[in-house]
């Protein structure tokens, strides 16, 4: 139950679009005066150093945020982006990648407040380590809980505001049902707020049953949604000297319910920089539609 770790994918292809979206969310949200409540369900150890053992046994960064921080010209919201990431390194030096409790922490104002949830042994560890040398106080608080149980006592906030990210390992095969009805218990107790949702995009019925079903559900409550994913290389098995060589995620999506109403057009432009910049092989695309 407890074997992924997200250090061996930080800052991968998946942590991109996750990343840009949450940014340019956040971005939005933050217009208006009144406080934001975020809630990540999933956070990780929200900190994470991409010269250690884990992070160079994947090398998943270099082929995803590492190329992104040598390109020059970018869209707005890929580039907010790339120096979301800088600010977290030395100009001459890329080896801290932040998570989404660090970046979401990065962008918030004092009006708001971030509630942390996470059950792996060592990541709340490293999570709860990492969250005090924020020294953030009560802006943040961090949680050793199922946070797809412990959302449900911060829904509605007393400001009527807020994002929930929801990104669960998809470890355990039930994941995928469980975000579902996480989304749509709590729509029920705040229909007004942002849901996003990170999901992998594999070669699994569960996997491609989450988009369909939260389409499904924004459209029965009349609720508008977005829905972006990014594929850098093909899903297929393939054969290295006589052995089959699993591709790994090859692709992933964001699916919003009450997303930014700029959000579509920030990406629309930044989806095609990920798939040139980032694209293995000619299977490498996007896709990008909203509805409601």
């Amino acid at each position: 139950m407890f074997s992924y770790r997200h250090a061996f994918h930080a800052g991968n292809h998946a942590d991109v679009l996750k990343h840009t979206v949450l940014i340019a969310t956040l971005r939005h949200m933050a217009l208006k005066d009144a406080a934001i409540a975020v809630i990540d369900t999933h956070a990780g150890a929200g900190l994470y150093r991409l010269d250690s053992d884990y992070a160079q046994t994947s090398g998943e960064a270099s082929e995803g945020v590492l190329k992104l921080l040598e390109s020059n010209n970018l869209s707005p919201a890929l580039q907010d982006y790339v120096d979301v990431i800088r600010s977290f390194n030395r100009p001459d030096q890329s080896r801290v990648y932040p998570g989404s409790p660090f970046i979401i922490q990065h962008l918030l104002r004092q009006q708001d407040r971030l509630k942390l949830f996470e059950i792996h042994p060592s990541d709340i560890k490293a999570l709860s380590g990492n969250v005090e040398q924020l020294d953030a106080g009560r802006q943040v608080a961090v949680f050793r809980e199922d946070g797809f149980e412990g959302v449900k006592k911060f829904l509605p906030p007393p400001s009527r505001r807020a994002l929930v990210l929801c990104d669960p390992s998809y470890e355990i095969k039930s994941d995928y049902a469980r975000v579902v009805d996480m989304v749509a218990d709590n729509m029920k107790r705040f229909a007004t707020g942002t849901y996003a949702v990170w999901y992998p995009v594999i070669p699994r019925p569960e996997a491609h049953d989450v988009p369909r079903k939260l389409k499904t559900l924004a459209n029965k409550l009349g609720k508008p949604w977005l829905h972006a994913t990014l594929t850098i290389k093909s899903s297929k098995t393939t054969l290295v000297a006589g052995e089959a060589q699993r591709p790994g995620l090859p692709a992933s999506g964001m699916f919003l319910i009450n997303p930014p109403y700029t959000l579509k057009e920030a990406l629309k432009p930044a989806l095609p920089e990920m798939v040139k910049a980032l694209g293995l092989d000619r299977n490498a695309a996007f896709t990008l539609e909203s509805g409601g």
